[in-house]
This record gives structure tokens, C-alpha cells and sequence, in this order.
């Protein structure tokens, strides 16, 4: 390891320690080293707070001495937001180099701010621990490049792909491991979708618990027709006390008369335009980025999974395997509907990133797509209906 890439390193911890925190700004972390030794360091503040090279140079409290080097995993700002442009601050608090990972997504700024710090007489050196700092901001550089939310979906499978035997028990197939790490990522993401059957037959509680404590995200519940207000024990996420974080994303067919009895109840309703009980996963797009939300995590069931994939509108998967095999054609998948006749029909995963928890291994990337994907409606009703 170089000695750019072990700062480097220690920027990307940084950065980590705010995880989840910044929305819908970027984690960035940053320190200053003097002499081969780090003398401050920074993190991004909550969203209109101070960017991690302001929050590395407060802590400095004084000028940098003649040499200094600033290591930070994005490049600076170069304009001006709710905060001053870093870039400013840079070049005038004398430092002699930056060395970055991971360029600004935003095409109207990408590498603007390395122009900026070099006509200000700053030696710049970037790419350093590029991919592991892109990685950082996942949901910041796909909403920078499209303008939309990040739709990503996790699941935990046996090595032969299911998620139930063929009586539904399914608790647990993965590590205490796998499950700590999506709690993780629960904590990433703005927001968690789950459908109307996930609902009912596990009554979760949806919110990421770590050891950062209980934090509610908002709370998505996927119910074109409220089938999951027709119980008379109301789940619990429209009852507990984060019910102000639910929203019940359905239809007009759902009925206007169970929309007012979730509104009564503090729960938030969506009511998305369609011919049909199916949600419009577009819509509900557009919608999520009309709100101001960056990122979603869907976690089931198998038919909002299944229709996400159909729908061509999922970008990122999650995938936990675990070492069990049930070897049953009756064990149930996560994701299915599709005829794949030929492998360049298969949808596969880019950027891939691997990474072990416990005896579990996660796989996780990109999804792209074929030109082509052909919808097995009658089968994948049947299935999920018919079983």
C-alpha cells in the first residue's frame, strides 16, 4: 500500500463515520498531513452544515504549515450552496497539495474544482482509492447522474437460490452477520419499500437497529388494493411510534374510505394513477424524486421484487449467500417472471463488489439489463398465486 492509499484509507473511515447522515449530500471525509503525520481531521456535517475540508481545517485551528497535504475522498466544491466553495478555502489557507479519490459526479462540476485549486497554485493528484470512494456515495452519484432516486433491493439466499422452503420457513437463512450488515444498509438509504404481503405475514418493524441505536427511515408499504388495512390488528407500522414515517404507496382501487383511515392514523398515502391494482413503478419514481427522496431499499416480498426486475426499474441488488442448500424445485425464489432463454438474455450485475459476513458471502452491483426481457406473466402468477 502507498502511502496515498493508507491516508487515503483512513479518509474513506471518516467519511464511513457519518454513514447515512448527510443526505442528500455526499459523505466525505478529509485530514491534513504535515510532516508524514495527520494533524486534523474532518467529516461531512448534516446536510447544510460544514463539508468535511472546512470541518479538517476548524479542527486544524490554525494555519497549515508551508507543505501540507490534504487528502479528501471527493473532490472539493468549487461553487457556492448552502456553504462557501471549499476550494476557496483551500487556496486560501496555503496548502501546498490534494489528493483526492473519486471525481464529482455532477457533470456541470466534474473536475471544475481540480481547475479551480491548480489555477490557485494547488498541486492536485486524484484517483487515489477511486472505485472504494465512489462506492462510498452510491445514492448521491446515481441521483447526481439521473436526477432520480437509487431503487435497490436485497435478499438473502441459499447457494441454489431461495429465500423459503416450500412451507415458507425462511428464518434464518443467513448470519447474525448478514443480517447486522443489512441493518447497515438499512441506515444508508432514506427509505425502505416493502409489499403489502411482506407486511402481512411478518408484521416488521422496518427500521435499521445498531449501534447507533433505532432509526426510522421512511417506511414504504407497497398496497395497490389496502389489502393490509383490512386487518383487524393493524400492522405495526401504522400504529407504533414512527407512524408518521409510513407511507402506503397504492392505487384508486385501494378505496378512498381506507386512505382516510390510515390518514387518521398519522400514516401517509400515496395514491399513484394506474388501470390497474399494480403500482407504477415510474410514477413512483417521479414521485420520490419530486419529494426529495435519494434512495430506496426493497426488501420483499417476492412479487414487488419480481415486478421491480419485470419493470426494468431496479438499479442496484444485494445479494447475502449463505451456505445452505435445499435442493427443491418447491423452495421458493426471490426474483422470477422472466424467460431467459439464452444467456445474453440474463440480466447481470456491473461493478460488482464482493464481501464476507460470517460464513455468508455478499455480492452486490449494478443491474444491467438485456435489450430484450420477456415477462412470463402466466407462470409467474401461477407461482405466486397458485403454489
Amino acid at each position: 500500500m502507498s502511502l496515498h492509499e493508507h491516508y487515503m484509507r483512513r479518509a474513506i473511515e471518516l467519511a464511513g463515520s457519518v454513514w447515512g447522515t448527510t443526505h442528500p449530500n455526499p459523505m466525505v471525509g478529509a485530514l491534513l498531513v504535515e510532516d508524514g503525520e495527520i494533524v486534523a481531521e474532518g467529516a461531512t456535517a448534516p446536510a447544510g452544515g460544514p463539508h468535511a475540508e472546512m470541518n479538517a481545517l476548524q479542527a486544524l485551528g490554525r494555519k497549515p504549515k508551508p507543505g501540507a497535504t490534504l487528502y479528501v475522498t471527493l473532490e472539493p466544491c468549487c461553487t457556492h450552496g448552502r456553504t462557501p466553495p471549499c476550494t476557496d478555502a483551500i487556496v486560501d489557507a496555503g496548502i501546498a497539495r490534494v489528493v483526492v479519490g473519486a471525481t464529482d459526479p455532477n457533470p456541470a462540476h466534474a473536475g471544475k474544482g481540480f481547475d479551480v485549486l491548480r489555477a490557485g497554485g494547488v498541486e492536485v493528484e486524484t484517483g487515489v482509492l477511486g472505485d472504494d470512494c465512489t462506492d462510498l456515495n452510491l445514492i448521491f452519484n446515481h441521483w447526481m447522474l439521473t436526477g432520480g432516486p437509487l431503487f435497490a433491493a436485497k435478499s438473502g439466499v441459499t447457494l441454489d437460490g431461495k429465500v423459503a422452503t416450500r412451507t415458507g420457513d425462511s428464518k434464518w437463512i443467513t448470519s447474525e452477520q448478514s443480517r447486522a450488515d443489512g441493518h447497515r444498509w438499512r441506515r444508508l438509504f432514506p427509505a425502505i419499500a416493502v409489499g403489502a404481503g411482506t407486511i402481512r405475514a411478518d408484521n416488521p418493524r422496518l427500521t435499521a437497529r445498531g449501534p447507533w441505536g433505532e432509526w426510522c427511515p421512511w417506511r414504504f408499504v407497497f398496497d395497490g388494493l389496502l389489502r393490509t388495512v383490512l386487518d383487524k390488528s393493524m400492522p405495526g407500522v401504522y400504529t407504533d411510534e414512527f407512524r408518521e414515517r409510513t407511507i402506503v404507496v397504492t392505487t384508486p382501487h385501494g378505496g378512498l374510505g381506507y386512505v382516510r383511515k390510515l390518514n387518521a392514523l398519522g400514516v401517509k398515502t400515496w395514491i399513484l394513477p394506474g388501470l390497474s391494482p399494480k403500482v407504477s413503478f415510474q410514477d413512483f419514481r417521479k414521485r420520490c424524486a419530486a419529494e426529495g427522496i435519494t434512495g430506496v431499499f426493497f426488501e420483499g416480498g417476492a412479487q414487488l421484487l419480481s415486478e421491480l426486475l419485470q419493470a426494468r426499474e431496479l438499479d442496484y441488488l444485494f445479494t447475502y449467500h449463505a451456505p445452505v442448500l435445499l435442493a427443491d424445485d418447491k423452495g421458493k425464489s426471490i426474483l422470477r417472471g422472466l424467460r431467459t432463454e439464452t444467456l445474453p438474455e440474463a440480466i447481470r450485475l456491473e461493478r460488482v463488489r464482493h464481501e464476507i459476513h460470517g460464513d455468508d458471502s455478499l455480492m452486490r452491483g449494478f443491474v444491467k439489463y438485456p435489450a430484450k426481457i420477456t415477462v412470463d406473466e402466466a407462470t409467474f402468477n401461477r407461482k405466486l398465486y397458485g403454489e
